[in-house]
Formats: structure tokens, C-alpha cells, sequence
């Protein structure tokens, strides 16, 4: 099972001319070969940056914060047991592919993250 984070690239934020491009490309290779494919908009993370945190000029390191953040929170159930002994809803990649994955090509989860 391949899981991965990626994070899609904002015109108002990049400052490079071929990010838009290179995520473009990647996307075919997402579709074909990754099962699980956790969406995060740059554009939002630096939106919650300075919005909510009230962080004038985020850095990478902010931005990055909040991305380990999010992804602790989707693989808890991965990490943690459960708390009464009972089985965990999502103990593997595969069970929570199986949970949240209707159709093969669906496999694009949009997060959210709350304080």
C-alpha cells in the first residue's frame, strides 16, 4: 500500500514558474500507482498561517508544522490501540484504503484539521 501526503502548489504563493507544471505531471503517477493520496492546498496552509495563527510572514517551518500535524492526526489510529481493548476502526493502510476508497481511481482524500 502506497500512501502519500502531497501538498498542490498555489499561483498566488509559488514563486516558481514550473511548480504548476510539475504537479500536473506527478498527478498521472498518483492516479496510476498510489492507493491513498492525502491532498494538501498550499494556498490554505498559508491561508491558516496567517489567519488563525497570526503569523505575519509564515516560513517553510510553519507551513510544515501544520502539515506534520495533520498527518500525526490521520495515522493515529495507525499508531495508537484502542483504548477499551476493542479492534481499531482503521488498524492498517489497507483497512482504511478498504473504509474510505468506493472506486479504485477515487482515491484523492481532501484533510481538515481543527484545534
Amino acid at each position: 500500500m502506497l500512501c502519500t501526503f502531497s501538498v498542490f502548489p498555489s499561483p498566488k504563493i509559488s514563486d516558481v514558474l514550473s511548480e504548476p507544471y510539475n504537479c500536473t505531471l506527478s498527478l498521472h503517477h498518483l492516479v496510476e500507482n498510489a492507493d491513498e493520496v492525502f491532498c494538501l492546498d498550499n494556498e490554505a496552509l498559508y491561508d491558516i498561517c496567517t489567519r488563525n495563527l497570526r503569523i505575519t510572514t509564515p516560513s517553510y517551518g510553519d507551513l510544515n508544522y501544520l502539515i506534520s500535524n495533520v498527518m500525526a492526526g490521520i495515522t493515529s489510529s495507525l499508531r495508537f490501540p484502542a483504548h477499551d481493548g476493542t479492534i481499531q476502526l482503521n488498524g492498517d493502510l489497507r483497512r482504511l484504503a478498504v473504509n474510505l476508497v468506493p472506486f479504485p481511481r477515487l482515491h484523492f482524500f481532501l484533510t481538515s484539521f481543527a484545534p
